[in-house]
């Protein structure tokens, strides 16, 4: 058996008619083997939206962090996707990952 995470993706109630936030939520598994991860993820999505308005949208994502659960440390790489893309840097980066509709804080606000 191995360790997995499993990415899983969810659609929350509207916050204001036709804007819906989405979820993207990582959790980690001991499993078989891929199939049997994504498995036990899909099976805990299901529980998390349990008496919720949220929906799982039915993908699963799946990266194999090792046999060892001792292997992981900070800074252990936990999760991994990779995209070809023709975009620029900044566009990439504005088109998937800061298009202003994020749900977040800046470390700013931390201070």
């Amino acid at each position: 058996m191995g360790w997995y995470s499993v990415r899983c993706i969810f659609q929350l109630n509207e916050i204001r008619p036709g804007e819906s936030p989405y979820e993207e939520r990582i959790t980690m598994w001991r499993a078989d083997d891929f199939d049997s991860a994504i498995e036990l993820a899909e099976a805990e999505a299901l529980d998390y939206i349990e008496e919720t308005e949220f929906a799982y949208l039915g993908l699963a994502q799946c990266f194999y962090l090792g046999d060892d659960i001792h292997q992981i440390h900070p800074g252990t790489e936990v999760y991994s996707l990779i995209r070809s893309s023709d975009l620029t840097p900044d566009q990439y980066l504005d088109t998937f990952f800061d298009t202003g509709t994020e749900h977040q804080r800046s470390t700013d606000e931390l201070d």
